[in-house]
């Protein structure tokens, strides 16, 4: 049996901070390596250019610790909590929460979250938006996640037919990196979801972003081919680097897959920009 475990919420609190943080002064080296990519592949005199000044940003913001993008995002947290973890010293989401808080207080970091009716501002970046996963162990993992509002607000859920099929799937996928054009800061990376229910496909699409920029799903050869052609259509567009045109318009179509409801078949996009932010710690 695993050893009952105490994380106390000041470390938690300290974690989310320097997370959050992090994430958005630096980026993790999967994205900056796919960028790099993007670079080498991109045959548009202008997307290399752009390419060149995101790369030449993100080198900046790193050295000076400022935001790699003025959207600083909303706080989204993704905890994977051992069964045999005892949180002290007070509420797990409290504590996430208040790392949040002083993250864009102490970092300087904007705040950017507001009543969505009388628009005015929280003024400290909360609430965050938290998911929880209970595993075995005794560990604590915090996945820190700003996203930012030009590529969230490109996201989108249909419920297809099931008769649509893969062609269904590949269809608004890539409609919806047409819609979006420019509006999300590309090269993009695609998070879709597959299948589950209405929510549970856009919290796929939305967790398939954390897996490392190009990895192919470890799980389906069905689902491997699929994010390939997807790719592909997508590059074709000619949408292009900040939709200037060129041959890489996103860097990766990323998916994953739930049983679904006989009935129905639900389908999700979750599009992230270059600056694809996150870090993640280990307690």
């Amino acid at each position: 049996m695993t050893e009952l475990r105490n994380i106390s919420c000041r470390e938690i609190i300290h974690t989310v901070k320097n997370l959050f943080i992090k994430a958005n002064t630096s980026l993790t080296d999967d994205v900056r390596a796919a960028l790099c990519r993007a670079r080498q592949d991109e045959t548009s005199p202008l997307g290399q250019y752009v390419l060149d000044q995101i790369l030449e940003n993100e080198v900046l913001a790193n050295r000076t610790q400022t935001p790699v993008c003025q959207d600083t995002g909303i706080a989204i947290v993704f905890l994977e909590l051992g069964q045999d973890v005892h949180i002290t010293g007070g509420n797990l989401y409290g504590a996430v929460s208040e790392g949040v808080r002083l993250a864009y207080a102490d970092g300087y970091l904007r705040k950017s979250l507001c009543d969505p009716l009388s628009r005015t501002n929280t003024t400290d970046n909360l609430p965050p938006v938290i998911y929880t996963d209970v595993v075995s162990g005794n560990h604590l993992k915090i996945v820190a996640m700003p996203k930012g509002g030009g590529s969230e607000n490109m996201s989108g859920t249909a419920m297809l037919l099931p008769a649509d099929g893969c062609e269904g799937i590949k269809k608004y996928i890539v409609d919806r990196v047409k819609t979006a054009g420019p509006n999300p800061c590309p090269p993009i990376i695609v998070g879709a979801g597959i299948g589950g229910t209405m929510e549970q496909a856009a919290l796929l699409a939305k967790k398939a972003l954390l897996r490392p920029v190009g990895l192919p799903n470890p799980n389906d050869e069905r689902l491997r081919r699929l994010e390939e052609e997807t790719l592909a259509e997508i590059n074709k567009t000619g949408i292009g680097p900040q939709g200037y045109g060129g041959c890489v318009t996103a860097l990766a179509v990323q998916i994953d897959m739930r049983p679904c409801h006989i009935a129905g078949l639900p389908v999700s996009v979750a599009i992230q920009c270059h600056a694809a932010r996150h870090q993640e710690a280990l307690l």
